[in-house]
């Protein structure tokens, strides 16, 4: 067995795999010398460390020797500090860890040959070939084509140095410059010595001048900068070089006897300091494969199948964290502790619960400050919208049902809906319910173009608002524009009817699949016609009792295919500039707002990004935002994706919070956030990091009706926000089943 590249992953495997099998020949190949390092410390899990100590006790014990432990977290926002305890982290020097590692190979026989490339000749000549080379692999350029691997850089420059001193905590401090944001992130890893990674936006780096300055200056002048935290002490480099963090994914990481490990295959953002423990657990897993495997295919295969779950959780969590950084001011105004817990639940993976079993006097500060009632989870406050007042912040997202009959809504959509409101919601949303025959997306689409269909409605609303007091009920108007005429999501999601076809229209003649219908360039004067269409729906949407509005600007429909430059390719007035795209979905909205109660909210939804090259960015979702709340929305319900076939979404439509929460810092707008919202903890984390306003949430609701209800006897709330149906209250006493939404129990690494 070969392996290229000595750090801690490619050590540890060769380790790993000598120790089971100790005639195994095993050579590591590192072109670098054995003392030289790149950082300094490293932090390791307290479940990393599990794996270790099952796999390789003596390795274990020579960690433990050096391991510097700590449990606080501290946050330093305008002069303000405040701490977290119960976190756990142990951390020790990158050049102690690699001395170990190699003490360790020795001991077992592994040829460790420093100072020398990797002959390019090594598949040929070894059973096993283990490219543990890093970021930047030359055996992953080198089978480019098989790996596909795709790098994203990223918007901070940052650099890792030194202090010859211990911090007694995680220490994140803000400095505010006159040339932008600046962040700290230092540990301790040694009695008498922490890391300090100083990081900023690429702009910023440029305006201070860091372009220019020599390692030396840099170091001197990020010294100056945070002072305070360091105490006026010095800091130290190692050859430290200023770069920017790129994120690796490849779509294969095994091609014949090769074989991708650690950063070579993935890498995932050091702001939740995953790059060691992902390297030493792929190690883990890769040696357990071998073992139980009878063939090296079926190994390497099973080794993929168990570790890309757990990189792809991982690396959704660090680009959580990575953009929070790179958007740092956004939060700058946030509350000091608010903005701490914000910091702390960046990447999801600390949460609202867990944070309150952590550290129990800083949540519930922090809840205190965000103004919850003693016993009061976050997501049972009430949110007012116009002259709607909300009892909570949960929303039962538009969920397409295709189950009408000619437009007309009938008792599954009273069953569905009511029971959704009796479920607790503080607001339950219609599907798309479209303003004219030919807008519709199926035959199974529920419309509101006839009086029938208002009267309809009318029995619903009706319902709920009988039924389930305290609950307010929404429509969500739309058009199909382009996805329109397709057969039920269950018969062929977007595949064209087979008969009975109606025309299609949209902004430009552009099919959305290659084999559906292409639509009609709408005229100026269709234009026209089709506003007022949505008009009338919105007046018959008002009569029929519904308490919200929100106007579908997503997912590709008509609306949507006029904001998106993929799917507008107009040369008129309605296209070109996101000025003039975003110029007939608002002349819509004002149409409709003008006609819907003054009283009433009216919201928005958008897809926040296309998921596409050269589509809606960030940025331009933050500028639609912008024009919608200038015309009277009262909220942007804030999704993303769907608008065009080919989308590429890297970390899947889980990756959605991030955009709401972009929206509502950036422009301090109410937000709807969608996706990737599936636990009350969850509610709770963006909330009180004040990251949204409300939260929709459509598959947990299918699952389970009453999951609001269900989320309040769980966190053992009573209060208004949660209010039980009279004849349900029986039911109501806490289950002793254990937690709904608890994390599923993880293997035990190596085993």
């Amino acid at each position: 067995m070969a392996i290229i590249g000595g750090g801690p992953g490619g050590l540890y495997a060769a380790a790993l795999l000598k120790r089971l099998d100790p005639t195994r020949d095993i050579t590591v190949w590192e072109r670098n010398a054995p003392d030289d390092t790149f950082g300094f410390g490293v932090v390791l899990s307290d479940e990393t460390l599990g794996g270790i100590e099952h796999a390789d006790p003596v390795v274990y014990g020579a960690l433990q020797k050096h391991f510097v432990r700590w449990d606080d977290i501290d946050i330093v926002h305008r002069g303000v500090r405040h701490t977290s305890g119960g976190h756990g982290f142990a951390a020790l020097g990158r050049k102690r860890l690699l001395e170990i590692l190699h003490t360790r190979c020795r001991e077992l026989g592994v040829d460790l040959r420093f100072r020398t490339e990797a002959p390019e000749e090594l598949p040929q000549t070894h059973d096993l070939v283990i490219a543990a080379d890093g970021i930047h692999s030359t055996t992953r350029e080198t089978y480019a084509d098989v790996f596909h691997p795709r790098v994203t850089t990223h918007r901070c420059r940052y650099i890792w140095l030194a202090a010859d001193f211990p911090f007694d905590s995680f220490r994140f401090e803000i400095a505010e410059t006159e040339h932008g944001v600046m962040q700290l992130h230092g540990y301790p890893y040694a009695p008498d010595a922490s890391t300090v990674i100083i990081e900023m936006r690429e702009e910023v780096w440029h305006a201070a001048g860091f372009d220019e300055l020599r390692e030396a200056e840099s170091v001197e002048r990020c010294a100056k900068i945070f002072a305070e935290a360091l105490h006026g002490r010095p800091l130290k480099s190692n050859n430290s070089a200023w770069t920017t963090f790129r994120t690796v994914v490849n779509d294969r990481w095994s091609h014949g006897n090769v074989v991708l490990l650690g950063d070579a295959a993935h890498t995932a953002h050091f702001s939740i300091g995953s790059g060691t423990k992902l390297a030493v657990e792929d190690a883990l897993a890769l040696a357990a494969c071998l073992e139980e495997q009878d063939s090296l295919e079926e190994a390497l295969t099973a080794y993929e199948a168990e570790r890309r779950p757990v990189v792809a959780s991982t690396q959704r969590a660090a680009r959580a964290s990575l953009e929070w950084f790179e958007n740092l001011a956004l939060y700058l105004d946030q509350p000091p502790r608010q903005f701490a817990f914000n910091l702390l639940t960046r990447s999801r993976r600390v949460t609202h619960d867990n944070l309150r079993l952590r550290d129990r006097r800083f949540t519930e500060a922090a809840e205190r400050e965000f103004g919850c009632p003693p016993g009061t989870p976050p997501m049972f406050t009430p949110f007012r919208l116009r002259g709607l007042t909300l009892r909570n912040r949960v929303v039962v997202s538009p969920m397409d049902m295709y189950s009408a009959a000619d437009g007309v809504p009938g008792d599954f959509h009273l069953v569905h809906l009511g029971a959704r409101a009796m479920g607790g919601a503080g607001l339950v949303m219609t599907e798309m319910v479209c303003v004219s025959e030919e807008g519709r997306i199926t035959p199974g689409c529920a419309g509101l173009y006839t009086g029938r269909q208002a009267e309809a409605w009318k029995r619903i609303t009706n319902f709920v608002h009988d039924r389930a007091p305290g609950t307010a009920i929404g429509v969500q108007l739309g058009h199909s524009g382009r996805k329109g005429s397709t057969k039920l999501m269950w018969e062929g999601m977007d595949e064209p009817l087979e008969e009975g076809n109606w025309p299609l229209v949209a902004a430009s003649a552009l099919p959305y699949k290659r084999f559906s219908q292409t639509p009609r360039e709408l005229s100026r004067a269709q234009l026209t016609d089709i506003r007022e269409q949505f008009a009338a729906a919105a007046c018959r949407a008002a009569r029929a009792g519904f308490d919200l509005l929100e106007l579908h600007c997503a997912h590709g429909y008509l609306l949507s295919g006029f904001l998106s430059p993929l799917t507008n390719r107009r040369t008129d007035a309605y296209g070109g500039s996101l000025e003039k795209r975003l110029r007939f979905p608002l002349e819509v909205f004002d149409a409709v707002r003008n006609v819907w109660p003054g009283e009433r909210p009216m919201t928005v939804r958008i897809s926040a990004t296309d998921w596409a090259d050269g589509g809606t960015t960030a940025e331009d979702a933050v500028e639609i935002a912008r024009a919608f709340a200038a015309h009277g929305a009262d909220a942007i319900d804030v999704s993303t994706g769907q608008v065009v076939a080919d989308e590429r979404p890297e970390f899947g439509r889980s990756y959605q919070t991030p955009f709401a929460d972009r929206i509502r810092n950036a422009t301090g707008i109410p937000v709807i956030a969608v996706g990737a919202i599936s636990s009350w903890d969850d509610v709770n984390s963006l909330i009180l990091a004040g990251r949204t306003d409300l939260c929709a949430l459509a598959r947990p609701h299918l699952y389970d009706p009453h999951w609001t209800l269900h989320a309040a006897a769980e966190q053992g709330y009573t209060g208004p926000g949660a209010v039980w149906p009279a004849p349900y209250r029986v039911g109501r006493r806490r289950p002793q089943t254990g937690r709904t939404d608890a994390p599923k129990p993880r293997l035990t690494l190596g085993s």
